[in-house]
């Protein structure tokens, strides 16, 4: 029988370095982590020996660097397209060069890969737009390879369908997914049981993290404490298992302070019955 191990995610600042943030991860009791990095100053070769040397240190396993495409994202239907990911133009070049100093940084670090939102990913095909981010992504993707890393798209923003289209049209061997079940309700693209028919031969990591599909065309839906949203994973943790999936659940809860670490316990009595 397979048996997930938890995990949560830690942000990494310039300020701090990697070390308070393991030690938090430690002290919960977890496994594993994934480490976001918003700020592309924390990219140098010094941190990311910091980074593998403290998880070292604390017997933790880093699952991912989690790496934002650029800074003013903002998430929403109404401003989301133009500033999230690598999708829009104007942005699109810095953001492929940022990917790629997270491949290296993932490298130096000793963990696996990467993971993205690459953003709102055209529908069409044909969509010229569509063909440009392929042709960036696989650029990105042939640098992680060429540096022995994985690239992860988080769900979020695309479709599965299109999300399939456009692994497929990348065509290196090193695509993966990072399920975020919560997220597909939340930008009303999916029932994430039902994703998994689709995508679930890609799943690499997945978010612990519950939600509500949208009200309104113009905000996500609601985020949840794991177990009070739509997301059923009494049925989603099976369905994984039989897809071969071994990786962690790490848990994510997008509130700070009290409210986050509230979150996480009750995360942790809803999984652990499910692992």
């Amino acid at each position: 029988m397979t048996t997930l191990k938890l995990g949560i995610i830690v942000r990494l600042t310039l300020a701090e370095g990697p070390e308070p943030a393991l030690d938090h991860v430690a002290r919960l009791g977890f496994p594993t982590c994934q480490v976001a990095v918003s700020d592309p100053r924390v990219l140098d070769v010094d941190i990311a020996a910091r980074v593998r040397r403290a998880a070292a240190e604390r017997d933790i396993e880093l699952t991912t660097i989690w790496t934002h495409c650029r800074d003013g994202q903002i998430w929403n239907f109404v401003d989301g397209p133009a500033t999230i990911g690598l999708v829009p133009p104007a942005t699109r070049p810095a953001a492929v060069e940022r990917l790629k100093r997270g491949a290296e940084f993932a490298r130096r670090a000793d963990v696996s890969g990467i993971t993205t939102h690459v953003g709102f990913l055209p529908e069409a095909p044909g969509d010229p737009l569509y063909h440009d981010v392929v042709q960036a992504l696989r650029e990105v993707a042939t640098h992680c390879r060429d540096h022995g890393r994985i690239f992860c798209f988080e769900t979020g923003q695309e479709t599965p369908i299109t999300l399939l289209r456009t692994i497929e049209d990348i065509g290196t061997d090193n695509l993966g997914i990072n399920l975020d079940p919560a997220n597909l309700l939340m930008y009303g693209k999916a029932n994430p049981v039902d994703a998994l028919d689709i995508i679930g031969r890609y799943v690499r990591g997945v978010h612990a993290k519950d939600g509500e599909y949208p009200t309104n065309g113009r905000q996500l839906g609601v985020e949840k404490p794991l177990g009070e949203g739509r997301v059923n994973f009494p049925v989603l943790i099976p369905k994984l298992k039989a897809l071969g999936y071994t990786g962690a659940l790490t848990i994510e809860r997008e509130v700070s302070g009290p409210a986050q670490l509230a979150g996480i316990d009750q995360a942790r009595r809803v999984l652990g019955p499910l692992l």
